[in-house]
Parts: C-alpha cells; structure tokens; sequence
C-alpha cells in the first residue's frame, strides 16, 4: 500500500499561505538585488560610538523639534498607523480571529523601522536645510539603497508574519478551540481560566524575544542606509554591532519605544498620529549619535 501523503490530511492556515507568499516576494527581491551587490564589496564598516541615556532624551528632543517643524504634513503620514491598526482590528474581528488582535497591535513594534523609513528620509533633509513636506517622504523611492531598504523591509514583515502564526498556536495549545465570538467571552476565558494565563504569559515572552531581535537588527539599519549605501548585510550588522555595544541604553530605548506606543494606543490608536512621528524623528537622531564616519 502506498505511504499516505501528508499533503492530503494538511489544511494550509492563512500564516503559511502568507508566509508562502511573502518568500516568494523575498525571492523576487533578492534576484533583483544580486546583479548589484558588488557594488557593496570593500566598502568600510561604519564605526560605532558608545551612548548613554543622556543621548536618548536629546533625540527625543530633537525628533519633537522636527515634529513641531514639520507640522501637519509630518501628522499626516502619522495617521497611516492609527488607521492601519484600526483596520487589522476590524479584520480581526470580522474573520473571528480575536485572539490575534493584541498580537496584531504589538506586532506593530516589528515592523515600525521600515514603516518610518519616510520620516527618516524627512528628517535627513531637515538636517541638510532642505525645504521638507509629506511628500518628499517618498524619496525614499528614489534612494540608491532601495533594493536594500525593501530587502530588510521584507526581512520584517516576514518575521511579523512568522510572529502571527506563533501566537496562533499558543492561542491553540493554551485555550484551544474556536476562537471567542464576543470580547466579554474572550476575556472571559483570557483572565479566568488558568489556561488564559499561560497564554498570557506565554504570549508576552515569546513576543519580546521577536521583537528584541527585530529591534536589534533594524535599530541603526534603515538611517543607515537612507545616509550610505552599505548594502543590507552591512547595515544589520552594524545595527548588531550598535546594540552589542550599548545594551543598557539600547534596551532603555527599546522600552521607551513599547511605552510611548502603548500610550498613543489606548485612545484608539488615536495617540499614535502624535507618536508615532516623534519616535521615528528621534531615531533618525539616535541613529546620528550612534554610527559614526566610516572606518578608513
């Protein structure tokens, strides 16, 4: 008798057709990059400078000066997180996935350095004295490292998908069964059941090592390469680099980043259209204070 086929007993879950489909489009991405990667050989390793924390409140200075420069424009490309969030939830609960809405939220932590890739650039030319609206965010198109930009970018989104499907399956093994029709039932089950709170509590470790290692490989990253065009595998590792050298401070910017994020998401998102601006302004300066010239 012939061996019975995994593949006919197998349901595809949206996380792996997603997931199927974002390797195709990280294909495709790399097959454009690879005929242009030789440009990136012996360039310098961009040097690295030790920070404290001192340095994280003035690039929180400075990124609210480039907020208060930039005005509505800059609040503008700030409502593409509130309105995005608002728009996953009401998917969430459309196609009964509510335990995944907090995932969702918090995944936002992921994939935000390649989201604020325009702020960076309209910080860039604010520091060069350049005349700055909304739309000059996307020169970031026109940028010689855009392969690369989109590369890491894809890098994220991946992880963020990857992310999704983890908490899927601790919703699996923690509650189990079809997901909760209402939010009463579901926190019901979440705060009342012991089952509720390992997931709680699985979900909340699981979800800091996903973002600790995507904030340790985008910290520096995007700047970077918005400023030099060192190419992907460069970028990360001087993010890498960055965060080895300073963890204290990395660390205490990482959890600035989660709390300003999770304050401008109790009034319904609604406080991400001030913070989410201001967080990617102050990481273009973090950025600055970071990396240094190129080693010779």
């Amino acid at each position: 008798m012939a061996a019975e086929r995994p593949s006919e007993n197998h349901v595809e879950n949206p996380f792996e057709f997603f997931l199927e489909k974002l390797g195709w489009a990280v294909s495709d991405v790399g097959r454009t990059m690879l005929p242009r990667l030789d440009r990136h050989v012996g360039q310098a390793i961009p040097a690295v400078r030790r920070i404290g924390a001192a340095d994280l409140w003035d690039a929180l200075r400075k990124g609210m000066a480039d907020v208060g420069a930039t005005r509505d424009d800059v609040l503008f490309i700030g409502l593409i997180y509130p309105l995005a969030g608002l728009v996953l939830a009401r998917l969430a609960f459309s196609l009964d996935l509510l335990p995944l809405l907090f995932p969702l939220a918090s995944g936002f932590a992921i994939i935000g350095p390649f989201a604020a890739v325009g702020l960076y650039e309209l910080s860039r030319r604010r520091e060069q004295g350049l005349p700055v609206t909304w739309l000059d965010a996307f020169g970031v198109f026109k940028s010689p490292a855009i392969g690369s930009i989109l590369g890491l970018g894809a890098v994220l989104l991946v992880l963020f998908f990857v992310w999704l499907g983890v908490a899927w399956e601790i919703y699996l093994a923690t509650l189990g069964g079809a997901a909760p029709q209402t939010v009463g039932a579901f926190e019901r089950s979440l705060f009342t059941t012991g089952g509720g709170w390992t997931m709680i509590a699985a979900g909340i470790g699981v979800g800091f090592l996903f973002a600790v290692f995507a904030f340790a490989i985008s910290v520096v990253s995007f700047p970077l390469l918005l400023d030099r065009d060192v190419g992907m595998t460069t970028a990360v590792r001087t993010s890498l680099r960055a965060f080895a050298a300073n963890p204290g401070t990395m660390i205490l910017w990482g959890a600035i980043v989660a709390v300003l994020l999770v304050l401008g998401s109790i009034p319904a998102l609604v406080g991400l259209i001030f913070v989410v601006p201001l967080l990617g302004h102050a990481s273009w300066h973090l950025y600055r204070k970071v990396v240094g010239e190129a080693d010779a």
